[in-house]
């Protein structure tokens, strides 16, 4: 796949996508829309490739909306304004529903829209000195796209705070919040993303493309007579899979399952 504002890195069995806009602190515009559901869209498909990392070249992670797109966006009508804001968000869905494991790497500043990338993603690991923002109420603006990967990655009650508020905050807070998962020095950041890699290539595709829909399911539901039934027929099918069979027979053997063979 070839690309205008991305880098495309495929590695053994993990692909990295890289922002490729340092000059404009990695902000992005229509094309970068594009361009990452069609790489997220592709991968997601590739039997080769068993994790994603989300990347950045340059000093900041993503400073959000590209200057010479928002100008374009001012003069657009309503219908337009609202087929734009729908790719956006197609994008960050495609991110969100990959079946396979995303990392995102923030190795610096990730403001507005460039936190729904990040929260789209699955781990979210960061280096200590990134700020993050929420900025859009300082331009009249509200972080609506974005907002239902947000508010899941960070919770209600930060949510209200920083949406509202536009406030810096550090990626300590990110950790403290939930909205990271990791945060070390930036020196540290390339090993512990390597680190990560490594546990998540270890386990069965297929296990974790299902456990990455199981979490969606569940998450907010009642525990009642249905959930039951249905985390009852999610084991029951696992069991049965090709992989779930290998994986406990291989396990029971003590050698190595087929997904880690060849």
């Amino acid at each position: 796949m070839e690309f205008e504002t991305l880098k495309l890195v495929i590695e053994g069995n993990v692909a990295t996508v890289t922002l490729n806009r340092p000059e404009v602190r990695n902000a992005f515009n229509e094309t970068t829309i594009a361009e990452l559901a069609r790489a997220f869209e592709g991968l997601g498909r590739s039997d080769m490739v068993r994790a994603i990392v989300l990347a950045a070249n340059g000093a900041a992670f993503c400073a959000g909306a590209d200057l010479h797109w928002m100008k374009k966006m001012a003069g657009y009508t309503h219908a337009e304004n609202q087929a734009d804001a729908l790719q956006l968000a197609q994008m960050l869905r495609t991110i969100y529903m990959c079946p396979k494991p995303v990392v995102a790497k923030v190795q610096g500043d990730c403001y507005a829209g460039g936190m729904g990338l990040v929260a789209a993603c699955d781990i979210i690991l960061a280096a200590e000195d990134v700020q993050f923002c929420l900025s859009e109420v300082r331009l009249g603006l509200i972080p609506a796209t974005i907002s239902p990967y947000v508010i899941k990655a960070m919770g209600e009650q930060a949510a209200r705070r920083y949406f509202i508020s536009a406030e810096r905050f550090s990626a300590r807070e990110a950790l403290r919040i939930g909205f990271a998962h990791e945060v070390v020095e930036a020196s540290a950041l390339d090993a512990k993303t390597a680190e990560v890699l490594k546990a998540l290539t270890g386990n069965s595709p297929h296990a974790v493309a299902q456990a990455k829909i199981l979490v969606r399911e569940i998450a907010g539901q009642p525990v009642d007579d249905a959930l039951l039934e249905h985390t009852a027929e999610r084991i029951a099918q696992i069991r049965a899979s090709e992989q779930g069979r290998e994986g406990v027979q291989a396990f029971l053997d003590k050698r190595k399952p087929g997904w880690l063979m060849g």
